[in-house]
């Protein structure tokens, strides 16, 4: 799979948290069909067993990795779709490798070293978020983390760089630069660059996620990664920032035409 993430442009799309298995296997069932029309481009499922950084204690994080890990099980053999998810401690690796085809580092945690090692160990693909505070030639360290465990298989992706206070920026040299120094598939992460963090629920601008994800890709950027749902509204994680599932499919053709015109 990772010659495939080399050689081709794909899409990261799914909830941000999964929330149930009803809701979880409509978004991936609609992702499924979606990705009919592209026969090109690959299609990774995306979800989260746990979200162990929401900012308020109160805050919905999923149903943990048993059950989550049940729900991501049910996705694939219903859809035959790759999967990703994040761990957030080093002992979660090995359970998720069962389940998942890409392990995923978040962003807050990209310099834990012990995380991105038992990640590594696993032989999965590893998927390290750039954080928020960190410059884009610096993620050369996390990479070679991964490759001190003879893993070469990695994915960095782009997610925004804190700007003051409650407000990212994406710098696009920044994904031009990982992509000469680190040689390996780029993704931009689209919704979640456009959150606006802060408080108990962070906002978000999600209007500009079209027009953001199409500069990407017109730069060449290998992966596009989009939080989405059927009522974003509704959603118990990251509603303000993720997209719906009709929006989602209406802008797609337009915005894959840009990596077909890069």
């Amino acid at each position: 799979m990772y010659n495939k993430l080399k050689q081709s442009h794909f899409i990261i799309a799914g909830p941000c948290v999964i929330e149930n298995e009803l809701i979880t296997l409509t978004i991936a069932e609609r992702i499924s069909k979606i990705r009919e029309n592209f026969n090109d481009i690959l299609f990774i499922f995306k979800a989260s067993f746990d979200k162990a950084n929401r900012s308020s204690v109160y805050s919905f994080r999923g149903l943990g990795m048993e059950k989550g890990l049940n729900v991501l099980k049910k996705v694939k053999q219903t859809f035959n779709l790759p999967l990703i998810t994040d761990i957030h401690l080093p002992q979660q690796a090995d359970m998720v490798k069962e389940v998942v085809d890409i392990i995923q580092i978040p962003a807050l945690l990209s310099r834990q070293t012990d995380l991105i090692v038992a990640a590594a160990k696993t032989g999965k693909i590893i998927n390290i978020k750039k954080g928020q505070f960190t410059a884009p030639w610096d993620m050369k360290n996390a990479v070679e983390k991964v490759k001190a465990q003879k893993n070469e298989q990695i994915i960095v992706t782009e997610r925004g760089t804190c700007f003051g206070y409650n407000n990212l920026v994406v710098d696009f040299r920044g994904m031009l630069i990982m992509k000469e120094e680190i040689r390996c598939p780029i993704v931009f992460d689209v919704t979640h660059s456009m959150q606006l963090p802060g408080g108990k629920v962070s906002g978000g601008t999600p209007k500009y996620a079209s027009s953001m994800a199409k500069a990407a890709a017109a730069m060449g950027i290998d992966g596009l990664f989009f939080e989405v749902h059927a009522k974003p509204e509704e959603a118990l994680s990251d509603a303000s920032s993720m997209l719906d599932l009709k929006t989602f499919e209406q802008n797609l053709p337009n915005i894959i035409r840009h990596w077909q015109i890069e």
